[in-house]
């Protein structure tokens, strides 16, 4: 048997936060990861660059039952200190979209700079190391793949169910549910869309199209959208996922920034003898304006803009601005970014992650009820939540 003050299982972004900051003040701290390295979704996102954190980081960006529990994590490790320990490794970063922070170079500085930390902080890292049984008596008792470990205190940090064939499984909700934890209904998050019939047709001979559009399901978001061979996909559609419930439908404004009633009223005016495709190609791309002439007007696809009705124009406007689609499903875990739900927030210390009913157990990470929005968010939900339990363990 193997001794120490803490045992973390997941090597992935909570897991080794955890693990650095409590080896920081001094505690001997044991990382089993199941895979053959760390880091792994690090590794691959932000098509291996690293959307590492967003500057606009605030409770306001994050699903869970208890839309208050991240606020305590995130007030006291912020994505300003995070970013300031990427500076402080020499990481050259840069932002994108809407506070999105990318590495110049390569999301594998980010495993660098976790590891090393860890290693100064005399973290011990095992990989390939599947956890087989974890028993809690006096303290905690892991036997895994590269023996058996005790401490008093054990952190989850498993992940969620996202993306299998990097390693994802059930195993931290099994946990805490043989912990007497509660865990909350999960589903896929951040995840595409996917259609059947007609419309799959439609977005099969778009893939590859895309255009910014305004998607609402509970919750609206602006940004691109993308056709695919399945369905759609693109950042509004991976944010609108995560508010989406089977059953419900999408509604789609492909012409957010502009009232497309009064632009078509005001076409048939200035250019009565335009064809509506071509007026509606100077704000959509050219093979969505003929893909909507099918779907909407396919019988007067040569009529010219002016012999259409103000009412047929309004009418048009209203799907331009508000096109209401079902969609059969998501592509699920294969392809999601994050699982919502998990472990109920009602079991831990929003202050230090800890089980209100069993002392020294900790969940950290996608495996707690807080999913964030794309753009770095969940990154910093695990850093921040890594920290808390760092600092308590």
């Amino acid at each position: 048997m193997q001794h120490y003050d803490v045992i973390v299982l997941g090597g992935g972004a909570a897991g080794l936060f955890c693990a650095l900051t409590a080896g920081r003040r001094g505690r001997r701290v044991v990382v089993l990861e199941g895979a053959n390295r760390v880091g792994k979704k690090i590794l691959m996102s932000g098509g291996g660059r690293c959307n590492f954190t967003n500057l606009h980081c605030s409770p306001g960006h994050y699903l869970s039952g208890n839309p208050k529990f991240c606020i305590s994590a995130l007030r006291r490790y912020t994505q300003h200190d995070f970013i300031g320990l990427v500076d402080r490794h020499g990481i050259a970063w840069h932002e994108k979209t809407a506070g999105q922070l990318f590495c110049d170079v390569s999301s594998k500085q980010i495993v660098a700079m976790l590891t090393a930390e860890c290693a100064d902080a005399g973290v011990r890292i095992e990989t390939g190391s599947d956890v087989a049984a974890v028993e809690h008596g006096s303290g905690f008792r892991v036997s895994s793949a590269h023996g058996h470990f005790a401490a008093d205190a054990l952190v989850v940090a498993t992940g969620g169910l996202s993306i299998p064939k990097m390693g994802a499984s059930d195993f931290g909700y099994r946990l805490a549910k043989q912990f007497g934890l509660a865990v909350l209904e999960t589903r896929a998050g951040l995840v595409p869309f996917t259609f059947s019939g007609a419309l799959q047709d439609l977005t099969g001979r778009l893939s590859g199209v895309s255009v910014p559009a305004t998607v609402s399901a509970g919750r609206a978001f602006t940004e691109d959208i993308l056709f695919t061979h399945r369905g759609m996909s693109g950042p509004a559609m991976l944010q609108a996922s995560s508010y989406w419930r089977t059953g419900d439908p999408l509604t789609i404004d492909l012409m957010p920034d502009d009232d497309a009633a009064g632009l078509l009223r005001a076409a048939k005016r200035a250019e009565p003898r335009s064809l509506l495709r071509t007026v509606l190609s100077g704000y959509l791309p050219r093979a969505l304006a003929l893909e909507l002439q099918g779907l909407l007007w396919p019988a007067r696809a040569e009529t010219p803009a002016g012999e259409f009705p103000d009412r047929e124009l309004d009418r048009l406007g209203a799907v331009l601005n508000g096109w209401r689609v079902q969609p059969s499903g998501t592509e699920g875990y294969r392809t999601a970014e994050v699982t919502l739900g998990g472990v109920d927030t009602a079991e831990l210390s929003s202050k230090t992650m800890e089980s209100q009913r069993v002392p020294g157990l900790y969940c950290i990470g996608e495996v707690v009820d807080v999913t964030g929005h794309l753009g770095g968010f969940n990154f910093q939900w695990a850093w921040s939540s890594g920290h808390a339990a760092g600092e308590a363990v």
